[in-house]
């Protein structure tokens, strides 16, 4: 887990690289390796989130299991986006008409670390209906339909209705393992062979209006329906085929020293590397930068920026890993679990 963990912020980080050094927020939408992360990367990772939720949704109390969720992601969370804007002010002073402080506070939180704040949603989402149903699946199911069809199209609503079907299945599997591994191990090939079809068809089927930043998973008609169940049908089955990748690339080279290294290191570091990220890349909307670079010149900057980032994640995680409250605050973890 902690391997397939590390190979997706890897992703992450390539997906906005792509973005912004390859193609300067201009046409990366039609980038075939963009198009490939961004079908995959973030439903895969919220699946694994809600399969590694599982025991914190089934044992304990809502209130413990609220906080705690809170304290290991919106603690860090709002530590790195302090500092993004303490560092947006000093470098960018603020315009006369700018909005409210607190306004754009919430606003750059929400933006720039979208995805934690869906991870905290959908397990607040999921936790309240194993109190009120006991983990009925239908219950879980019609949640799924009607988080899913909700007509709300601002802020990260549309983020998380897509999020949310990812995080339960990935709390279904964890939830019923041994049924899902037999049935697995009984149609494996068929199953592999049928999502890799499906996920070759969805990528080439893709188009700019099937994103989810771009179609808002809105149901407007028949061909915004067409671009959500794309998006939707698309994502789950190239998450299918990567896991299996990824599984298989463990299995494999396990013992290799890079493939440890992702294992070791990123994994268990993909929030700080998440974080650090987020903020290099919101910083970088302010700047400008790259004009006159050819592609070596992109290529090469997008490879030192990527490496500085892991670097950085690495080190800050190294440095404050054992020091009381400072790795609360800063990586969302207790110093004594820093090493399970």
């Amino acid at each position: 887990m902690d391997f397939t963990k590390g190979v997706l912020i890897i992703l992450v980080i390539v997906g906005h690289l792509i973005q912004y050094i390859l193609y300067q927020n201009e046409g990366f939408w039609d980038s075939a390796c963009f198009k490939w992360i961004y079908m995959f990367h973030m439903p895969l990772f919220m699946a694994i989130s809600g399969y590694l939720s599982c025991r914190a949704l089934l044992v304990k109390s809502f209130t413990q299991a609220i906080g705690d969720r809170a304290t290991q992601l919106l603690v860090p969370m709002l530590f790195w986006c302090s500092l993004l804007e303490s560092l947006k002010f000093a470098v960018f002073p603020r315009s006369a008409g700018a909005p409210d402080t607190v306004l754009l506070f919430v606003n750059e939180s929400a933006g720039t670390y979208w995805f934690v704040w869906a991870a905290f949603i959908c397990f607040i989402f999921a936790k309240a209906i194993s109190i009120s149903n006991h983990w009925s699946p239908w219950a879980l199911f019609v949640s799924v339909i009607l988080v899913v069809l909700a007509p709300l199209t601002f802020s990260i609503f549309p983020l998380i209705k897509y999020m949310y079907p990812f995080y339960c299945l990935g709390f279904s599997f964890a939830q019923s393992r041994e049924r899902w591994t037999s049935i697995m191990r009984s149609h494996r090939p068929f199953l592999i062979m049928s999502a890799s079809i499906a996920a070759m068809m969805c990528f080439l089927a893709w188009r700019n209006d099937t994103y989810v930043y771009n179609n808002l998973a809105l149901v407007q008609d028949l061909p915004s329906a067409k671009n959500v169940l794309l998006m939707f049908l698309g994502s789950a089955a190239a998450s299918v085929v990567m896991i299996e990748v990824l599984l298989r690339c463990w299995n494999i080279g396990h013992s290799n020293r890079v493939v440890r290294f992702i294992a070791a290191k990123l994994g268990p570091s993909t929030l700080v590397l998440y974080l650090i990220q987020g903020a290099v890349f919101r910083l970088m909307d302010s700047m400008q930068y790259g004009e006159l670079w050819g592609p070596a010149m992109r290529s090469a900057a997008a490879a030192f920026l990527g490496t500085m980032i892991v670097a950085v994640a690495l080190a800050v995680r190294w440095t404050v890993r054992d020091i009381p409250y400072l790795s609360q605050l800063m990586l969302g973890v207790p110093p004594a679990h820093l090493g399970k």
